[in-house]
């Protein structure tokens, strides 16, 4: 492992990208915006046991400094996702795409690029933030002059790794990746799970609900966890998450639980 990065939040925390091979059906696990694999590794450590190859790379201006993430443009953190599911379709049948946050309009790019992926588990999907029009209109103004701004505070923070500041022209290319993949939703047709936190106070709590009424899919579905904030996957409820996202597999897997390799 390398050396603790002092621009981090939780430097100590293990943030480097993971490819954990197991049986053959994949999971391409995506963190959210600011953060590193930190975000997905506990529901990863729990998933990985039970037979599944999980896989989470680090994406482009993340887990260096706040300003690399200044000088990444949206389609830079699609193509480094894209570059670990060609990886999986390598050694896996099915492979599922799950994201946190902003890593979950990541999967849902990628679904409604690929209608081969067998299923899409979005978990707080940060296609709408809660902040105010006037903000939002304000942004590109306040970033010629600053490059970031502080965060408020971060959701379940011991466990969490990543700036502790929003990088403002990275802000800004994610509401541009917001709009795309908005303008994608319709053509999403694998089964779709979304998990919500209770008290997430970073996306508008009806993300949930805007989504599924947006994709194609047959199978749909929204779970709400109650003691939950914005960054489930590390939250105190992340054993009920990775159960959740383990059933949903499994109920949409014609053969159930994933074939161990020889």
């Amino acid at each position: 492992m390398n050396q603790p990065n002092p621009n981090l939040h939780n430097p100590h925390l293990n943030g480097e990208p993971f490819f954990w091979q197991a049986g053959t059906i994949g999971i391409l696990m995506i963190h959210g915006f600011t953060a590193t694999p930190v975000e997905v590794r506990m529901v990863a450590e729990r998933l990985h046991p039970r037979g599944y190859t999980v896989a989470a790379p680090l994406l482009p201006g993340h887990g260096t400094h706040p300003d690399d993430l200044n000088r990444v443009r949206w389609q830079d953190w699609v193509a480094k996702a894209e570059e670990s599911y060609q990886q999986l379709k390598q050694t896996c049948q099915k492979i599922y795409l799950l994201g946190e946050s902003m890593g979950a309009l990541v999967a849902l790019y990628l679904a409604a690029e690929h209608r081969d992926a067998e299923g899409v588990i979005a978990s707080a999907p940060a296609i709408r933030l809660q902040i105010s029009p006037v903000q939002k209109a304000a942004l590109p103004l306040i970033s010629l002059f600053r490059a970031s701004m502080p965060k408020g505070g971060l959701d379940a923070s011991s466990n969490w790794q990543g700036y502790s500041v929003n990088p403002l022209k990275g802000v800004q290319q994610l509401f541009h990746f917001q709009k795309e993949v908005e303008r994608r939703l319709p053509e999403i047709v694998q089964p779709i799970l979304v998990l919500m936190g209770r008290y997430d106070t970073t996306v508008h709590p009806e993300v949930g609900r805007f989504i599924l009424e947006r994709v194609s899919s047959p199978c749909k579905s929204l779970v709400w966890f109650e003691n939950s904030g914005h960054v489930i996957l590390i939250d105190q409820e992340v054993d009920t998450a990775a159960e959740r996202i383990e059933r949903f597999i499994e109920e949409n897997s014609n053969d159930g639980m994933p074939a161990l390799l020889s």
